[in-house]
């Protein structure tokens, strides 16, 4: 058994979200599981850039409400307990509502390099809101 103390919480990279977002890592791909995970805080209105996972990703929503949305409009609100999948190559973004914050533990497979995730451009404010709009209904 191995006891890690935690790490600090780290602001997210401007470049890769939008607002205000948190970071605690909980574990890092390392040989032979590859297991990438950390806790991911967001505030209303705070989302993810566009992005995909090689291998796929698993959030799990322990806080909140969330957002995940994919480029063919498909929009998915999760709030705290439930498990969004978002298959192996497929682009989307994940955030918080416009008026309600988000936590989840995001979970995803990495290789023998690290994260292979591959990071778009933003999701734009209009895509935001057809997003709202949509779960809105």
């Amino acid at each position: 058994m191995e006891h890690i103390t935690s790490t600090p919480t780290a602001k997210a990279p401007a470049e890769r979200f939008t607002g205000d977002v948190y970071l605690n890592p909980i574990e890092t791909p390392a040989d032979p599981a590859h297991l990438s995970a950390a806790l991911v805080r967001f505030t209303p209105g705070a989302r993810t850039n566009w992005h995909s996972h090689a291998k796929g990703q698993t959030l799990y929503i322990t806080d909140g409400v969330g957002l995940v949305g994919t480029r063919d409009g498909n929009v998915v609100r999760a709030t705290a307990g439930e498990t969004v999948k978002c298959p192996a190559g497929e682009e989307h973004w994940h955030g918080a509502t416009d008026t309600t914050l988000m936590a989840h533990i995001a979970m995803l497979v990495g290789d023998a390099t690290g994260d292979p995730t591959t990071w778009l451009e933003p999701v734009t404010d209009e895509q935001y809101a057809k997003a709202l709009a949509a779960v809105a209904r």
